[in-house]
């Protein structure tokens, strides 16, 4: 497993270990919640001796490293997300690993045409993230060209108990009262996947043997404002979903986000106010997998997550998903809000 220290890393390592397998992590840092029988290998996805020895004697390799849009590095998104996967795809055919699960990203398809995301549907990403996970998928298939069984796995956007990162800032808002934003009407629908899920789809394509794609997130969702609405409601502190002109609010993302005052990435003002879903029947077929979790039965856990840790989610030495992203002039946004006359705010 590599990224096994990280947010979704860690839920499947557990889910491993559930099943009944040995695991071996390989990644930057140890976590203080590692497991006794979790081996544990530090070292850097780009460094061909470490992933040799990470890999050896290893029957499948979860690949879950990945540099993700807040790091604003596209040096290092494009040297860690596609130089380290061509690492761990040679290191992996030397070893003779069985089974390779790559773990890439819905940013592929960038804001795409139509609805849903099919199977066949061509990845057009559009910002550096995107432009890193397309070119690390293209290794893959490279690899599998030349024998080696490959599955890429596609999650939409990733939510669940302990999921923090951006997230943590809306739980943060809403806690404290404070109302969350849409862009526009928020009538752009907006899929999400709880790790759990994912977690399953991960595992399910380990076993099937057979390069492939899988395309991965829930079956019940809404718009964006439907699912922050909710959340509102299950929260039940006086927070209520706010509209904004998705045009100046985009560009003021953007402007904020590059002088380094606020915690977006490209994907976000170019997403949160479009629609994007994925359709499953392919990995239902193939998998025999079905999600578990709805959009509102995940926002709603993971809120919950949050208030139960809130006084432990701003750890520095966590991975980005595992701690609360730091809200900047984003924090000054929520205290204003709180005064101004809620005009735009409606249930």
């Amino acid at each position: 497993m590599t990224g096994g220290s990280g947010y979704f890393g860690s839920l499947l390592v557990d889910r491993l270990l559930e099943r009944g397998h040995r695991v071996r992590v390989l990644d930057l840092h140890d976590t203080d919640d590692r497991r006794d029988d979790v081996e544990f290998v530090a070292g850097d996805i780009r460094d061909v001796s470490i992933v040799d020895h990470a890999v050896s004697g290893v029957d499948q390799v979860f690949h879950n490293v990945a540099q993700v849009p807040l790091a604003r590095d596209p040096e290092l998104l494009r040297s860690v997300n596609v130089d380290g996967t061509t690492v761990l795809l040679g290191a992996s055919a030397r070893a003779g690993v069985g089974k390779i699960v790559h773990t890439s990203s819905s940013a592929v398809f960038g804001v795409p045409e139509t609805n849903p995301v099919l199977a066949t549907t061509v990845p057009r990403p559009r910002e550096a993230y995107g432009h890193a996970k397309l070119a690390a998928e293209w290794a893959c298939l490279d690899a599998a060209r030349a024998g080696a069984d490959v599955s890429i796995v596609r999650p939409r956007t990733i939510l669940g108990h302990g999921r923090l990162g951006i997230f943590g800032i809306l739980f943060d808002w809403i806690a404290d009262g404070a109302d969350p934003i849409v862009l526009g009407d928020g009538s752009n629908r907006y899929q999400f996947v709880h790790a759990d899920d994912l977690a399953d789809a991960c595992i399910a394509a380990g076993a099937r043997s057979g390069a492939d794609v899988f395309n991965i997130g829930t079956d019940r969702f809404g718009t964006m404002y439907e699912t922050l609405d909710a959340l509102c409601r299950h929260a039940d502190t006086g927070a209520t979903v706010r509209r904004l002109p998705a045009g100046p609010a985009g560009i003021a993302m953007r402007a904020t986000a590059r002088l380094g005052l606020a915690p977006f990435a490209p994907y976000h003002w170019l997403m949160y106010s479009k629609s994007m879903w994925f359709d499953l029947d392919h990995a239902r077929d193939a998998l025999g997998w079905t999600p578990r979790w709805s959009t509102d039965e995940m926002f709603a856990q993971s809120y919950d997550w949050y208030l139960e840790h809130r006084d432990a989610t701003d750890d520095a030495a966590a991975s980005r998903h595992r701690r609360s992203a730091s809200q900047g002039i984003v924090g000054l946004v929520k205290h204003l809000g709180r005064v101004l006359p809620r005009a735009e705010a409606t249930r």
